[in-house]
């Protein structure tokens, strides 16, 4: 991402911030005045570097063009590597019109920063137990499994163990959403089972998940009868909000591979009559909406948009109800397919995103899914021809259970 100086690089924040909350990697460059005039309050000066260093996980202040390529491969490296998020360089107008020879580094060597964490061996040896003997457990899988690329090896330790699952708004997709182990998603705008299961569990397995207060609530109320077992590339979330007696740090996927490599072999009680009762109470309790003959609803267009393209879309939001809607209706069945801004709320993030998810994905069907109490479908490049029609007359059966 680049920019110009003053106004231009200010304009930015709330794009850091939004990379910030979520762990996206991002590298932002930003121009400034030159380094003579620093510190002087003239023409578009902003101290970008001091506004945005909470929302950064590192920047530089480029004095030097010879440091430049240096500089430029490190922003990539660090955004990147270990937890993601966004970098920023800020050149001055001198450094950047300067002329230096060009010598990109073959390697990095950044002190202090090695954010590859093998797990404690230990630590997975104590899940391991603690998996074996709970009779209620509970895999909660946060955004850290989309950016881990761990959705494969979740899926085998949910089927191995017969362990049911409830994933976040950042983690939808990261667990297939028709999978029959699948609960829905927790909290404030959660389904009922998913909160129930979080209630009655036993020992509670998060997983790249950072207990947001959406999830969470009230903290007193959270996973009462639990064992928190707490997996996070970054040490800093372990117990930060949620006592774990249990902590793995490392990478989601290295992790739970090297998890499901302990089971292997070892006596595993069933759960069948924890994931019965789940099962039956999600059968009992879905999520429901009003039926109505005269108005489509926003929740049936997005059910009908998810049978449509059979959970294989990618699909974007702006912040508000209806994403909360296209979280609990639409069923994620693939990492990578929800595009939202999750911890800072990002009004305008929908559409914007959905261009580009399209530029990088030509031949996937984007949806952008925008406004409150509406639901405007935006289709780019889609297999169907989008539903305008009365619910009686959509082309796919439905059910729409009344309340």
């Amino acid at each position: 991402m680049f920019s110009d100086l003053g106004p231009g690089a200010t304009n930015l924040v709330t794009g850091i911030a939004t990379a910030h909350m979520d762990s996206v990697p991002l590298v932002v460059i930003t121009g400034n005045v030159a380094t003579s005039l620093i510190g002087t309050d003239s023409f578009q000066e902003a101290d970008i570097v001091g506004m945005t260093q909470p929302i950064t996980k590192h920047s530089y202040f480029v004095n030097r063009a010879t440091d430049l390529p240096r500089i430029i491969r490190e922003a990539f490296h660090i955004a990147g590597t270990g937890r993601k998020g966004p970098v920023l360089v800020d050149i001055p107008k001198d450094v950047s019109a300067a002329m230096a020879a060009f010598h990109y580094p073959d390697r990095i060597d950044i002190p202090g920063y090695t954010p590859d964490v093998e797990p404690d061996s230990a630590q997975i040896e104590q899940l391991s137990v603690a998996l074996a003997e709970a009779k209620q457990p509970l895999l909660l899988a946060g955004g850290g499994i989309i950016q881990s690329g761990a959705s494969a090896e979740l899926i085998e330790l949910a089927e191995k163990l017969g362990v049911p699952v409830t994933t976040t708004l950042l983690g939808l997709g990261g667990f297939p959403g028709d999978h029959e182990l699948w609960l829905g998603m927790p909290g404030m705008h959660g389904s009922y089972t998913a909160n129930k299961a979080l209630l009655g569990c036993d020992l509670l397995v998060a997983v790249g998940a950072r207990f947001d207060d959406r999830v969470t609530m009230r903290l007193d109320g959270f996973a009462p009868n639990a064992r928190v077992a707490h997996i996070d590339l970054d040490p800093a979330e372990i117990g930060k909000l949620v006592p774990a007696s249990i902590s793995i740090t490392g990478d989601a996927s290295n992790v739970l591979s090297k998890l499901n490599r302990s089971m292997e072999g070892r006596q595993i009680p069933s759960k069948s009559d924890w994931v019965k009762r789940l099962k039956s109470m999600k059968m009992s309790h879905p999520l429901q909406y009003r039926a109505s003959e005269n108005i489509l609803k926003p929740q049936l267009v997005i059910e009908l948009i998810s049978r449509m393209t059979d959970g294989d879309a990618i699909v974007t939001t702006d912040v508000g109800q209806h994403q909360m809607w296209t979280a609990q209706f639409y069923r994620f069945k693939h990492p990578r397919s929800l595009l939202t801004s999750g911890g800072l709320g990002t009004m305008g993030f929908g559409f914007p995103s959905a261009i580009g998810a399209q530029v990088g994905n030509p031949d996937k069907t984007v949806i952008s899914i925008n406004g409150d109490g509406e639901c405007r479908c935006v289709l780019k490049s889609s297999p169907f021809a989008p539903f305008t029609g009365s619910p009686s007359k959509s082309p796919l059966s439905t059910t729409v259970r009344s309340v």
